[in-house]
């Protein structure tokens, strides 16, 4: 075991990585037709439509946005397992019905003990990042329960009872994940580590998509939970058990983590975009990077009608202000452990004037500071209930399934957050975008390292391009990666690329498009969901 090292400071971790990050994004601005059904008095967006529908039943029986958010997410646990559940962390961005906006943040934090040499454990290319060294103290339940008793309204065992129930009837298999299982990595990923307990059958080969899905140990834990509270976890049996399998693993989680984490509450940063004020969580959240991107692309808007050739001009523009965001993802770190790194430049005017200078109409720039490694992953909730409370929840275990790491005794599958200490920062987490023209958008995303281009450009569709809400996240998006390489979503305009490299950017051949973007919107009385149709989710409300 190791004394805390200096880089370990940053105790809470950030993150952009395979099934792991989101962006919480609260809108208050007037925007164009949605194009989907309306709800009259509320609404949530998960990733699958059961989950949507656990949500609305919280709020149809008085419960409040947070509670009707806290179940959905309970509910993600068991349906996408594989992005998130209580063994990981969330940022959470709530604005109540005066407006007032603020951001909980209980991502999993540093273990006091960890593996010495745990550096050079990192991955050199890209993969999946495995064992128990990685593991942070896990966040989740300690930030529902200071949510709940902030904002709730119904009691805290009924947010558990649809969970529950999935877990221990079992669910048929969700089609996201039975495609997941189906891939080499993940199947191979899956045989190989504890996690086939839950998800191989008797042969241990990963269950096919007509299987049925059961967590009984996980049914077993919330129960309890569900009974006792979050210190059934923190400071009782099922924190015991949890750091029990944890070390049989050979990990370095201690009771003493669980019981000394702490959820921050926290006031927002605001950006001015024109037409709307973007509200979102300080570092170490990757919101930042999001308004940095939106900020340099306000005047374009303005200044330039976006049609025919102007469309490549847009994204030209668009492409280059990923590509100098990837160079300042390194830049972001806690500011409470490292003042130096605590982004403020990028909302700062004089630096994005600086940027632009160095953005040109005909050519690609060429240098854009230090890129960073590149992941996909995590889950996203949006919730707007009939009182005026909006919530927008990005919750994650990091990469694919976490570590690998399951706990038998719990039933609980744990995260890898420590990998993210591997040279990359936070992706884009919570925002909300106010402006004096009403209506209110709650938005936000997964896909790890493809979140802030999938949010981006569903706000740009939508905000400054008049484009409804499903269409605005349904477009297929341009993906800029690590390396500055542009890859396209299958079905994005031919001749859209063809200008592009025209203009000099490096082309690649990304198949993976796992961003997922979810969101509610209120507009004259109207309240639109949309769940994207990536994840094969879907909305629901009343």
């Amino acid at each position: 075991m190791a004394k805390r090292k200096p880089w370990s400071l940053c105790c809470y971790v950030c993150a952009a990585v395979i099934c792991a990050t989101a962006l919480v994004c609260l809108c208050t601005v007037w925007f164009a037709g949605s194009g989907s059904d309306c709800f009259r008095r509320a609404a949530v967006s998960a990733d699958s439509q059961t989950c949507s529908e656990v949500g609305r039943n919280i709020l149809k029986l008085g419960g409040s946005a947070v509670d009707g958010a806290i179940a959905a997410l309970l509910c993600t646990s068991v349906v996408n397992p594989q992005s998130m559940g209580i063994g990981g962390g969330s940022i959470i961005t709530v604005k109540d019905k005066t407006g007032n906006v603020k951001v909980y943040n209980f991502r999993e934090t540093v273990p006091k003990s960890f593996k010495p040499d745990l550096l050079k454990d990192c991955p050199t290319s890209f993969k999946l990042v495995t064992g128990s060294q990685w593991i942070g103290v896990p966040g989740e339940l300690r930030g529902y329960e200071a949510l709940h008793k902030q904002y709730g309204k119904l009691p805290w065992d009924k947010l558990f009872e649809p969970t529950i129930k999935l877990a221990r009837e079992g669910i048929p298999m969700p089609a996201f994940l039975g495609e997941l299982l189906s891939f080499p990595i993940v199947k191979k990923h899956v045989e190989s580590s504890s996690l086939c307990q839950v998800f191989c059958n008797d042969e241990k080969t990963v269950l096919g998509k007509d299987s049925v899905l059961k967590f009984p140990k996980l049914a077993d834990t919330m129960k309890t939970i569900a009974q006792s509270g979050a210190d059934a976890f923190y400071n009782g049996k099922i924190g015991l058990a949890l750091i029990q399998d944890v070390k049989a693993a050979g990990g370095t989680l201690e009771t003493e983590d669980l019981k000394s984490f702490k959820v921050r509450v926290e006031d927002p940063w605001t950006v001015d975009l024109g037409k709307a004020k973007l509200h979102i969580p300080p570092p170490p959240a990757g919101g930042p990077l999001l308004a940095f991107i939106l900020q340099l692309m306000k005047d374009y808007f303005q200044q330039t009608p976006v049609s025919g050739d102007k469309k490549i001009q847009m994204y030209h523009y668009y492409i280059e202000a990923v590509k100098f965001a990837n160079g300042q993802k390194r830049k972001i770190s806690d500011p409470l452990y490292n003042k130096n790194k605590s982004a403020e430049h990028l909302i700062q005017l004089s630096f994005i004037n600086q940027i632009k200078k160095l953005i040109y109409s005909n050519r690609t720039s060429g240098k854009y500071d230090e890129p960073f490694s590149d992941h996909i992953g995590t889950t996203h909730v949006s919730v707007l209930d009939e009182h005026g409370l909006a919530v927008s929840a990005t919750s994650t275990i990091n990469h694919l399934f976490g570590g690998g790491i399951y706990s038998p005794q719990t039933g609980i599958i744990l995260n890898n957050e420590l990998s993210d200490f591997c040279g990359r920062a936070d992706t884009v987490r919570a925002a909300i975008l106010e402006t004096n023209s009403g209506g209110t958008l709650v938005i936000g995303g997964s896909g790890g390292s493809m979140i802030t281009t999938a949010v981006a450009l569903s706000i740009i569709n939508h905000l400054w391009m008049g484009i409804n809400l499903e269409k605005s996240i349904d477009d297929p998006i341009v993906f800029v990666d690590s390396q500055n390489t542009v890859s396209f979503e299958s079905g994005f305009d031919k001749s859209v690329q063809d200008g592009l490299k025209a203009l000099g950017h490096k082309v690649g051949d990304w198949k993976y498009f796992f961003n997922v973007v979810n969101a509610v919107e209120k507009e004259n009385g109207c309240i639109v969901a949309v769940s994207d149709k990536r994840k094969k989710g879907k909305s629901d409300g009343y």
